[in-house]
């Protein structure tokens, strides 16, 4: 395989990393796609024996929150392959929910999977990459690692962590020609914010009811206006193909504007802002 690169992608099963993996396995490149459930593999399947490319994809089953599975991993595409040119920890969930309502034990895991799930796969091929000299790696990240979006604190707190690991891993690599990148996209049309926000419980008696109200129609007009996927699919598939990436890649609505605002609007405004997208009536 090894007239092709190899890419590693997390997270496959649907979403970013279903689409990622059918892109670049079109684009020539070898995926070797991981998933928590390989019993879900039928979409990404289906897609790839479309386009006849059944040969440059290998399905492998990976719990990112599972060290030995990791490990396991690693030693399979180790001896089978040589090692991964690029690394891509896609990934992940959305637990959303105000502080005070999510337990710990829900906190733990979203980090679990969202975080240390990132860090363990990175550790583990890590060391071939260093090895070669050479090599990508391109964390999943998100708008919500720059801002703070009230009913969204495991999430954004993950993604924030992401963020900063991932600006440390780049500065740590660069001299080993490991190229490390941040995506980070907007509002767009996956599965990951239903799920989320159809795990929250409204309770009209609690205090919160109104907040989390108003935050359930924001999140609705976000997702009516959400972006095509593709346009992630298509800044992932540059950063590949690109010999010296750039470090942090925002995508999609808001994305830019949301960062630059953050560090030059004064901090009550911003306040100001998020509760009137709320809902003046909505006040706590």
């Amino acid at each position: 395989m090894r007239n092709k690169q190899i890419v590693l992608i997390t997270g496959a099963s649907s979403g970013f990393g279903l689409l990622t993996a059918v892109e670049l396995v079109k684009q020539g490149f070898f995926v070797i796609a991981t998933m928590r459930n390989v019993e879900k593999n039928g979409d990404l399947l289906k897609l790839i024996q479309e386009h006849g490319f059944e040969d440059s994809l290998d399905i492998q089953h990976l719990d990112v929150t599972e060290e030995h599975q990791i490990r396991e991993l690693m030693q399979y595409v180790l001896e089978k392959y040589g090692g991964v040119d690029i690394l891509i920890n896609n990934a992940g969930f959305c637990l959303g929910g105000v502080v005070e309502d999510v337990l710990m034990e829900d906190w733990k895991q979203q980090f679990e999977t969202n975080f240390f799930g990132t860090v363990a796969v990175t550790k583990a091929f890590l060391p071939s990459m260093r090895e070669k000299r050479s090599g990508k790696i391109i964390n999943m990240g998100s708008i919500s690692g720059q801002f703070g979006f009230p009913g969204m604190a495991p999430y954004t707190s993950s993604k924030f962590a992401v963020a900063g690991f991932s600006e440390s891993l780049r500065l740590e690599l660069l001299p080993f020609n490991i190229h490390v990148s941040l995506v980070e996209p907007g509002a767009y049309k996956t599965k990951i914010w239903d799920k989320s926000l159809g795990e929250i419980k409204l309770d009209n008696e609690s205090d919160y009811y109104p907040f989390l109200v108003g935050i359930f129609d924001e999140a609705k007009k976000s997702a009516s206006n959400a972006g095509d996927p593709m346009e992630v699919i298509n800044t992932i598939l540059k950063i590949c193909l690109t010999p010296s990436p750039r470090f942090r890649y925002p995508i999609g609505k808001g994305a830019k504007v949301i960062g630059l605002l953050k560090k030059t609007v004064p901090w009550p405004i911003v306040e100001w802002a998020v509760r009137r997208s709320i809902g003046k009536s909505r006040e706590l």
